[in-house]
């Protein structure tokens, strides 16, 4: 039996008297956990379902023994069938977005709409050297505290933001030892396979749109030929802001989703 992400559920009295509403699902990036797309979570509890769930080797979700598009997006929709979903929207960024792609193509009766926001269905090249050498530089069983953790970090990390939000996953276990609430070990062993993309031809003949963020290189103008063969009716938006748009551009994100999901948005 495929095991099944740690979801949390908002909005359910609004279900419940609206049980046509679509549920949002909404899923995270590489080395986050739920709390990270809590802006739009927060946007659409009120009016909808949402879902925000943990991927794979990440938050509260299960550990897996190799990393696999394919079973972190049977894990996905083994979630949803658990919690009662049959048709619901996407919204998922960078990493997470990858999945959802993945999970469309394997459910296209059940996500009826598609939203990834600053990645693109192809294979990138290693970026994430310098964070990944500052968490291998902190030493878990010896830091003392979160100060420490940060002067790791900062010795192979520029960017403070970047750092606030590792900071973010790690944690002290009941037994007061220091942990990230990430999979390290596996993240660094299978970059190269979370990094790649290895699917081609048509993916996924709904609804999609791919929000990029302005100053974000994940999607650029060579992709784009790309997209469109894998997702023929994909539509493009554009935020003035990095790869953490909804993070950069909270309001502006949101306004946009809405009109997506709602399908006002031309």
């Amino acid at each position: 039996m495929t095991e099944l992400l740690h979801a949390q559920s908002f909005g359910d009295t609004f279900r419940v008297s609206s049980p046509q509403q679509p549920t949002i699902v909404l899923i995270h990036g590489l080395f986050g956990n739920s709390d990270n797309l809590a802006v739009i979570r927060r946007h659409f509890e009120t009016t909808h379902h949402v879902l925000s769930v943990d991927l794979p080797d990440h938050g509260q979700s299960p550990r897996t023994d190799i990393f696999s598009f394919d079973h972190y997006a049977k894990m996905l929709l083994s979630t949803l069938k658990a919690s009662n979903i049959n048709i619901c929207y996407v919204v998922a960024h960078s990493l997470g977005g990858k999945v959802a792609m993945r999970a469309a193509s394997l459910a296209s009766d059940i996500i009826k709409k598609l939203v990834v926001m600053d990645i693109a269905p192809v294979k990138y090249e290693a970026r994430h050297h310098n964070v990944i050498k500052g968490l291998s530089s902190v030493n878990l069983s010896t830091i003392t505290d979160r100060k420490a953790a940060m002067q790791c970090l900062s010795d192979h990390i520029v960017d403070s933001g970047t750092i606030a939000f590792l900071l973010k996953s790690l944690y002290q276990d009941d037994k007061k030892a220091w942990q990230w609430r990430f999979n390290l070990p596996l993240i660094i062993r299978d970059y190269p396979l979370l990094s790649d993309w290895p699917f081609s031809g048509e993916l996924y003949n709904g609804d999609v749109t791919f929000i990029k963020g302005k100053n974000s290189d994940y999607i650029g103008k060579q992709h784009q030929a790309t997209i469109m063969q894998q997702f023929p009716k994909a539509k493009a938006k554009i935020v003035d802001a990095g790869h953490w748009l909804h993070a950069e551009k909270p309001q502006l994100v949101n306004t946009l989703l809405t009109r997506i999901l709602l399908g006002t948005e031309k």
